[in-house]
């Protein structure tokens, strides 16, 4: 069982940055990856980031390549979602998993479960 909790949302005007983070409990020997999803009022969920747990290798969608930037401590168990350049489109929760599977890392099928999420504002 593992658990998740995202911080560090907010609301900031276009162009503005935050950084979310993630922190992990539990039974996180087996996790291959860590990623990011984000859904936003009346969208499907869809998968941001991801990066492998001990390589740090990442992925991004391409909505948020070369404004996003994912990074993982594996030894501490935690994440970080680095969001610069914000656009009123990136309006959502942003909710952070775990996965075990090494095929589906970077699909957001690989991830079924998340924690509460953070709400992420973006607007003028």
């Amino acid at each position: 069982q593992v658990q998740l909790e995202e911080s560090g949302g907010g609301s900031v005007q276009p162009g503005g940055s935050l950084r979310l983070a993630c922190a992990a409990s539990g039974h996180t020997a087996d996790t291959y990856a860590m990623g990011w999803l984000r859904q936003a009022p009346g969208k499907e969920r869809e998968l941001v980031a991801s990066i492998t747990w001990r390589s740090g290798m990442a992925n991004y969608a391409d909505f948020v390549k070369g404004r996003f930037t994912i990074s993982r401590d594996s030894f501490k168990g935690t994440g970080t979602l680095q969001l610069n350049n914000l656009k009123p489109e990136d309006t959502a929760d942003y909710y952070c998993a775990l996965t075990t599977n090494n095929f589906l890392w970077r699909d957001l099928r690989g991830y079924t479960s998340w924690g509460q999420g953070t709400q992420v504002t973006v607007s003028s």
